[in-house]
């Protein structure tokens, strides 16, 4: 039995996940979107899994480059997730006018601030339904304190230590 759109997404909306930015691109190209679909694969060697929908400019720019960069947000840090959702219209270079940027060593966007910023180099890609998965080995990172924003049912959480 095929399962409809709407309850997959009410579905996956049970699982709570990092609030990542997908980020690409040097100058002119840099483009970027937020993200959940992020997870570590292997330690050896170090690399992680993004998957980016096929329509976005994110996309195109990390196949045309081989290159993406993870942002891993902080609980301050939820405007910086919307208008990388495009919550207020911004689109392409546009995202990038919130926040602090810089590059890392290879020339990608690094977010000042964010808990974790890790540049990878595409090793493999795969079309998934309206999405890509790129698998990218790790490059650099530079990381930050903080406690990371979490996304689940709709909505933004911060993290509670239980004991």
């Amino acid at each position: 039995m095929a399962v409809d759109i709407s309850t997959f997404r009410e579905t996956m909306g049970l699982f709570p996940g990092a609030v990542t930015l997908i980020t690409t691109g040097a100058g002119a190209a840099r483009r970027g979107i937020t993200a959940t679909a992020v997870c570590s694969v292997t330690d050896s060697p170090p690399s992680l899994l993004v998957c980016v929908n096929n329509r976005t400019g994110t996309c195109q720019e990390i196949a045309r480059s081989g290159r993406f960069s993870v942002q891993l947000l902080g609980q301050d840090q939820a405007d910086v997730a919307m208008a990388f959702a495009g919550a207020q219209g911004q689109s392409g270079l546009e995202k990038f006018a919130i926040g602090s940027w810089s590059s890392c060593p290879r020339g990608l966007p690094r977010l000042e601030g964010a808990l974790a910023s890790i540049s990878c180099e595409v090793v493999t890609a795969t079309e998934a339904g309206s999405h890509t998965v790129f698998i990218g080995r790790i490059e650099d990172v530079a990381l930050a304190g903080g406690e990371a924003l979490v996304f689940a049912r709709s909505r933004f959480h911060r993290l509670e230590s239980v004991a």
